[in-house]
């Protein structure tokens, strides 16, 4: 068999079989729900990266990045643990006291294809996990046995894309193109109590999984600026999703849960041979999505223009260093601020979605076996942040109560790249 044919069987098989695998996952909760980065290498730098593109994965933040990147299979898996939780004080809606979320270990995989063509431009599929969000909250709690006095509690919110890119680098010049597919995955329990305040409660909660189908572009451009420097821009539109019928009581607009526009802008810059530093900025627009960002209160759950949790857009600042050691080692670390998109007004429902985290901390490397097989790693840090506000119920806020939303994450990543 030719090489080129064992390269295409390969590539297919990672496809169904990563796809099966992130059906059955969460994913991570970073710049609100959205991931940091991903590939090891990407998660590395903190996500930097949008002018410097050199891996299969790259396509994920910038569809221009693999067009100089040639041939390439790449495979990562990443093990993510999410802290999270709330203490409640003088609260009767909740249970009082610090009460975690159970479930904090998570695998995370992401796959990329890359294949130069004849014509100079190279054609990229990958597969990887957007983002989303897990909390469950377990029953045998003080007060009403479980938060919201409904037994146990949680979301579970997956979000998986599917792009086929095509990217082609003419001078100093390069663009991509990448028409995304996106899958999302989502479960509510528990939240009975909020059914005398749904249009639908009989589609508010504890109807299992449903899922949700939509599609979007992603494009930017790399330029060289000179030949130490590089300028890169990328977005993403918003994807228009279908509806999650089985939550039609809980999301706006009967269930709907669109994903939201981002773009990100950024520069590279080669400060001496081996050594490149990177900074981006990023806004995600979740105020353009009714379900994430009405504020809880205004009107039924599910109803047209309804209550959603009240998030703001988030400003993502990013810095990045990459020095090569020799030809064997490359060195990555990376910092990342992101502003928080939940206000004190709301975390009484974002006990469900605490994605409050702010500074993240990474780093992380790539060990070149040979001439074509690499192994790439990283390691992350979120450090915790917390956000306060009284209590809210179907009733009312509570006089005198605090709720205090807390989060902190630890992850480990690990890839193989091979080049043809």
């Amino acid at each position: 068999m030719t090489l080129l044919g064992n390269t295409r069987r390969s590539a297919a098989t990672a496809l169904i079989a990563g796809t099966a695998a992130l059906a059955a996952l969460p994913t991570q909760a970073t710049e609100g729900y959205f991931a940091l980065g991903y590939s090891p290498a990407q998660r590395s730098l903190g996500g930097a990266g949008v002018a410097r593109g050199f891996e299969a994965m790259s396509t994920a933040i910038n569809p221009a990045g693999v067009a100089g990147v040639g041939t390439q299979l790449q495979f990562g898996l990443e093990l993510f643990s999410p802290s999270r939780g709330y203490t409640g004080t003088g609260t009767g809606f909740v249970p009082t006291g610090t009460v975690d979320s159970d479930e904090n270990l998570f695998f995370v995989p992401n796959f990329a294809y890359n294949r130069a063509l004849q014509n100079g431009a190279v054609l990229n599929f990958a597969m990887y996990g957007n983002g989303g969000m897990n909390t469950t909250y377990r029953t045998g709690l003080a007060g009403c046995g479980s938060v919201f006095c409904g037994g146990q509690a949680g979301v579970d919110l997956m979000q998986m894309f599917l792009s086929a890119t095509y990217a082609k680098k003419v001078g100093a010049f390069s663009f991509g193109i990448s028409p995304t597919v996106a899958v999302q995955r989502f479960e509510a329990t528990g939240l009975g109590a909020f059914a005398a305040l749904s249009a639908d409660p009989a589609n508010l909660t504890d109807n299992s999984y449903d899922m949700s189908y939509g599609f979007g572009v992603r494009a930017g451009i790399e330029v060289e600026l000179s030949p130490t420097l590089r300028f890169g821009v990328a977005g993403q539109t918003k994807m228009d999703m279908s509806e999650f019928s089985n939550y039609a009581g809980l999301f706006a607009d009967g269930g709907d849960f669109d994903i939201p526009a981002s773009v990100t802008v950024g520069l590279a810059w080669q400060a001496q041979p081996g050594l490149t530093l990177m900074a981006d900025y990023q806004k995600i627009f979740y105020s353009d999505i009714p379900s994430i960002a009405n504020p809880f209160g205004a009107g039924l759950l599910g109803s047209a223009g309804g209550p959603g949790f009240g998030w703001e857009d988030v400003d993502v600042f990013k810095i990045a260093a990459e020095w090569r050691q020799n030809d064997t080692m490359t060195w990555r670390a990376g910092y990342t601020y992101s502003t928080n998109p939940v206000g004190s007004d709301d975390v009484t429902l974002n006990i469900l979605a605490p994605g409050i985290v702010q500074h993240h901390i990474s780093a992380g490397g790539t060990w070149t076996m040979n001439q074509r097989d690499s192994l790439d790693f990283s390691v992350g840090y979120v450090l915790p942040s917390t956000v306060s506000g009284l209590e809210v119920t179907p009733l009312g806020a509570t006089p005198g109560s605090n709720i205090e939303l807390n989060m902190h994450q630890l992850s480990a990543s690990v890839g193989w790249t091979r080049r043809f």
